[in-house]
Order: structure tokens, then sequence, then C-alpha cells
């Protein structure tokens, strides 16, 4: 039986949400233009409201109420009241039971059905006449919890960015089909902490683990119309709470306790974020949460015509990060996944909104000096997604110091030039570097470059060797959906083939790609599946493939061929671990000669020669060679050098001078082989493929 108050208590405007203390609760609701709101309590079950009670204290613009006797576990939401009027941008509608933006567990799942419009849904037009259906039976609710959990000794990793390896991955995806978890626990968070996983991922080598959206989010309505799923899940509703799918106990205390395995296993933990927009959509969408409490503060609306919003991200809102309001929610949430969940770092979802002021995107804006300042979340790994759709919406290399970025360069180059496209060398060898030419400025390290050659939007490794074309037809958009250029082949046949020549080229390309990746300045990023050649059957947009098209396959990782490559990831992995001169904290830039005839980073052709002006225009000459040298603490005296060979044909290549004794590390080609010493200065590279020698340093002096 639930036994509350009759009556709200003043309590206090902060902290905002609903904090427990013991002896009740308090609630506390930001909105600068209600008039009135109500806290409004369900049974048990959710469904039954059985209290409802005004907020009578109004402090700086935050509504709060204490109810003495509510305990952990209360299923709540709020109505607001004030001027319904779309064409001014306010939208108050205390028909529509609303979700706490500070919700820290939801209850339920939205039930679609027109009541949940603030306006009147006709079917031939939407006028946004005030609409007066109670839409509390069709929406989720926010839970009050007890935030309490035992850490004991847990620590966070804290790798050093210069030593970071990053896997991306679904929380659902990843475990799903992995026959050595319990059924019930498969594509959960307890699955994540399996000592299964964790085993996996460490053997592997990476040092981070980067999550797809944990946040609550919501399936659209035209998705579950059509028999599908929003499974990446960028559509969060819910920007203090997990997933309820993800809970395969529904205790919240699932995922702290994944993190504390994977920390165990010297793992971080790493979320995609979605501050951008949320899941209430345009102008037509729901009435959810923000913009019934305050939809024209939480949104960019079009100045002059406040009905309709600003739609920088292609998915009808813009959250307004500039509003000091919403950036206090933003601060909040990341502030409470660090404290309360021991989150590592957070990747920001097209990051450019996160900077966009009124004149336009800013490196100095509100969301970046807030976070530089926080004595938290500055020490806390920051990557942006560059990019949003809106006017001068592309920004690589133009966020400040402190944030890494998705390189999106490097991906297209590193695909390009393994493809054998004409032109490529003077480019890439610039993304082989570190993208100095993008990141090195404000005293920014090559870590500032997160370079991938896959990530969950777009085809895997293994499609992008044996597709040229996207083939999204399952996703119901005629196949329209997805990028249309992807810089991949499939080598002779779309798809896949019995035929061995082209399944051995297709393997060679994507070692040679991995090999070049976990080679390259910068922070490496991995694509879950990638390492033992999962496929989404040519799928370059499986955002809503909440099926085997999306889940890794672990039969595969399983076979010879999948053991065979994971084992060559973890071998490059390791290599790079072993020698620092692979993730050197600085730029490299050829003018630092560290023993007689070798400088710190130096360019040849495959002859050993130096590269002139006029061989680097050369658009038809395609091999490459770079070598690395540095004296690293006297203990790293290392020259590793890397041979590139984009074409179909073995060449041998030539060491240039001066010689060195020389060991082979890897060949991409033929990943069985150890690594033994070198005679000579010629070397047999096999077509498109890539290998990497080291040789020690003179002694100085």
């Amino acid at each position: 039986m639930l036994i509350l108050a009759d009556r709200l208590e003043a309590g206090f405007p902060y902290p905002l949400g609903a904090t427990w203390d013991g002896m009740g609760v308090n609630f506390a609701v930001f909105s600068s233009y209600a008039g009135s709101i109500d806290l409004c309590v369900f049974d048990a079950g959710g469904r039954r409201e059985v209290a409802r009670m005004r907020l009578r204290e109004c402090t700086n613009e935050v509504w709060h109420g204490y109810l003495a006797g509510a305990q952990p576990g209360l299923i709540y939401g709020f109505r607001a009241h004030g001027p319904y009027d779309p064409p001014n941008g306010l939208r108050f509608n205390g028909n529509k039971l609303l979700l706490d933006p500070y919700a820290r567990q939801i209850a339920g799942d939205l039930r679609w059905t027109d009541a949940l419009f603030g306006y009147r849904v006709n079917t031939s037009r939407a006028d946004l006449s005030f609409d007066r259906r109670d839409s509390a039976a069709a929406m989720p609710k926010a839970v009050v919890v007890n935030d309490s959990f035992n850490w004991g000794d847990d620590r966070p990793p804290r790798v050093p960015w210069s030593e970071t390896v990053i896997y991306e991955a679904h929380v659902k995806g990843l475990t799903r089909r992995r026959g050595d978890i319990a059924a019930e626990e498969r594509g959960s968070f307890a699955a994540l902490g399996n000592r299964g996983v964790t085993d996996d991922l460490r053997r592997l080598g990476v040092t981070a683990i980067e999550l797809l959206p944990v946040h609550y989010f919501i399936h659209d309505r035209h998705l579950l119309e059509r028999n599908l799923r929003n499974y990446w899940g960028y559509n969060t509703l819910g920007f203090f709470a997990p997933a309820p799918a993800y809970l395969s106990s529904g205790s919240i205390n699932e995922m702290k306790a994944a993190v504390r395995r994977l920390h165990q296993a010297g793992i971080e933990v790493i979320l995609d974020v979605v501050f951008n927009h949320t899941a209430e959509g345009n102008e037509l969408g729901p009435t959810l949460s923000f913009r019934g409490l305050d939809n024209s503060v939480y949104y960019r609306l079009v100045d002059g015509d406040q009905r309709h919003y600003v739609n920088d991200t292609g998915t009808g809102n813009t959250i307004n990060a500039a509003h000091p309001n919403v950036l206090h929610l933003i601060m909040d949430s990341l502030r409470y996944w660090v404290t309360d969940y021991h989150i590592d770092g957070f990747r920001f979802d097209l990051g450019v909104v996160l900077g966009r002021e009124a004149h336009g995107f800013d490196p100095g804006a509100g969301f970046f000096d807030a976070i530089q300042q926080d004595p938290i979340l500055s020490r806390v790994k920051l990557i942006s997604e560059p990019w949003d759709i809106g006017p001068g919406g592309y920004q690589l290399g133009n966020h400040p110091a402190g944030f890494a970025e998705w390189n999106d360069r490097y991906r297209d180059g590193l695909r390009r030039f393994w493809r054998g496209d004409t032109g490529q060398r003077p480019d890439f060898a610039a993304r082989l570097a570190g993208s100095g030419d993008i990141f090195d400025r404000m005293a920014r390290r090559p870590w500032a470059s997160v370079n991938y050659a896959t990530s969950h939007d777009g085809f895997t490794l293994a499609d992008l060797v044996s597709y040229a074309e996207r083939h999204n037809e399952a996703n119901g958009e005629e196949n329209q959906d997805g990028n249309g250029e992807n810089f991949s082949a499939n080598w002779g046949v779309e798809g896949p083939t019995e035929d061995t020549a082209i399944l051995a080229t297709r393997g060679k390309l994507q070692r040679a790609m991995l090999t070049t990746l976990f080679a390259s300045l910068g922070t490496p990023m991995l694509l879950a599946g990638d390492e033992f050649g999962c496929t989404q059957n040519g799928n370059n947009n499986a955002y809503c493939q909440d099926n085997e098209t999306s889940w890794l396959d672990w039969d595969l990782a399983a076979a010879p061929d999948g053991k065979a490559l994971a084992a060559f990831v973890a071998r490059l992995i390791a290599l790079r671990k072993s020698y620092s001169i692979l993730r050197c904290r600085n730029y490299l830039y050829g003018k630092e000669e560290v023993a007689p005839g070798i400088f710190d980073i130096a360019w040849f052709d495959e002859r050993g020669a130096a590269l002139t002006s006029e061989a680097w225009n050369n658009g038809e000459e395609r091999c490459l060679i770079v070598r690395r040298a540095a004296r690293i603490d006297g203990r790293d005296n290392h020259v590793i050098t890397m041979l590139l060979n984009p074409t179909p044909d073995d060449r041998t290549f030539h060491l240039p001078e001066p010689a060195l004794p020389t060991r082979l590390l890897i060949d991409s080609a033929d990943p069985a082989r150890p690594e033994m010493a070198i005679e000579g200065s010629d070397i047999p590279v096999a077509g498109r493929s890539a290998m990497l020698v080291l040789a020690e340093l003179p002694a100085a002096g």
C-alpha cells in the first residue's frame, strides 16, 4: 500500500530531479515559463495515478517540493501548466505526463498513441490545435533511486591517451549471440561484465570500450510500424538513466557492476552520448518531456517562426546547448555518469552542435569552457564527432585542446590508398603521421586524431572489401539511406563468394588496413567484430537492424579464419604497446636527426629513394616507405620502417640508407610469419600488403 504525505513540503531547488535522503524525496524541476507544475505519483506497476500534488515553491525558475515518507522505487512524472502558443514557442499541455529530465531510472516502455502529442493529430493535416487527451497510460515513468553501490577498491585505469586503443561496441550486439553466456543475460550489461567477455578484450589488447548510446531511448514510431527498431539508440529521452533493455536484472547496479569488472580487467569505459537532439522530433513530434516543460529553452527554434525547430542534426530538433539551464543539465548528466557510474570518458555524437552559439560554431563556446574548467570532467577522455549538418558544420580539427576527434579524413584516406586510387600518397602520408596538418595547434598531441577504418556507421571491415555498393534494402527506405560513397570495392564479386583468389585478396586488404591503422600516429579505434571478420551483408546503415544483421556472430570468431585474424590483430596491438615510436606522443616532421642520416620521420619510394616534390605529385606512384626513429628515455632506441604496397603486384622494396641490421616484425600478407632477421636491404613485399621492420639505432655519440 502506498503511503504518502497529503501535501508537499517546500523542499529545495537543488539538486534537480528526485533525491532520496532517507526520510523522504525532494523533487526539483526547471521551467522558465510554466505557470505551475504538478508531481504525479503512480502505483507500483506505473499504471494508475494515485496522487497529484502541486509543486508550490519556485526558486530561480526551479519548481520544487519535498514528499515526506517517500522511498526509492516510487514511480512518478510531472505535468506542466502554462500557455499553449506554438507560434511563439510555448507548448504547455497539462494533459500530457512528462518524464523528469533528471530521471535516474525509467520504468515502462513508450506505447505509441496519438494521445502522446500535445496537439490534436488530424489525418489530413496537423494544425497544432490543443489536445486534451491524457497521455499517462502510454508514457514511461521516472523511478526514485538509491544511488548507493559498493564499488570496493574500484579505480579508473587512467590509461594515457598515447597508449589508448579503443574498441567500439554495442551492448546488446556484442553478446547477444555468445553461447558461453546465460541466455537471460545475453545482450545486457551483465553479459558485458562477464569474465569471458573481459578476458577476450584483454587478450585482444584493447584498453577502452566505447559503447554506443546506453542512455534511455525510444524506438521511432515509423520504425515500429515497419517491424524495425532503433537499434543504435541515437534517440535519447533520458540523459541520466540506463536503457532498461540492457539491464537483465532490472537494476541500474548491473551497469555499475559491469564497469567495475571492466576496470578490473584494465579496460576503460567510454559512453557515446547524444546531447545534440532528443527523441521528441520536430514540430509534429510528441510531447514527452523537454517540449512540455520548456520548449523554447530546451530547443533551438527558428527566428521569427518559433513553431518550427532548427534542424542542424537531421533528426527534427536541435538542443539549445548555449542556454545556461540546458548546459546545466548536460554538465550534471556528464558528472553523474563519472561520479556514480565511474565512466572514463565520452564520445559526443554530432559534437559541433554543442559548440554552436548564435553566430555559429565556436571552440570557445560555453559548453567547451564549462568542460575545461570542470575539475571532474576535464580529467576524463573527451571525443567529439566533429560535424553536424548545419551551416559550417564540418569542424574537424577545430575543437579546443583536451578533445580528441573522430578523423573521417583518416578513414577515407586509408580506404582509398588500399583500394589503389591514384594520387593518394601525399594526403595519406599526413594521416599516417597523426594528421598534424589538422590537429597540431594549441599544443595538441597526435592522440587528438581518432583513427579508424570502420565504425558502427558504415560497412564492417569485411564488407568494405566485399561490396562496392550499399545493400540497405532491409531498412525499408528503398536503399536510399546510408552513405552512397564508401571508397569500397568487392574485388570481383559483389558479396559472398567461394572464389579463392578473391577471398585471398579480401583477406590481404583487411590485414593491410589493420596493420596501417595500428602503426599510425593517433588513437586507433577498432569496430567490434572486425577482428574476426563480421559482416552486415552489405548494410552500411544498420541503425534499425536489431537482429543477426548487427549482432556479432561469435561462430566466426571460433572458425579458423576468425581465430587467425583475431590473433593477427592482437599481435598488432602488442607491437604498438611494445614500441613507443608506433604511438609517439609528439608530432614528427623530419627535422630532428636522431642518428647520422636518420631523422625522426622520413618518406621514401619502394627503391629507398627519398621522395622529392616531383615524386610526391606523381599520382600514378602508389608504393610508400615511412621510417620513424626516436631515442626515448634512453631505453626505446628503435627505427621502425613501414613498407606499404597497395598495388596488385609483388614488389621488391629497398630499405633506405643507412643500412642497419633489421628484423621483420609483421607481414600482413603472411600473418603467421614469425619475427625474424632480414638479410640485406632488399625485401619482397606482396601486392596489397604492409610490412613492419625493426632496427636498433646506433649508439649515441
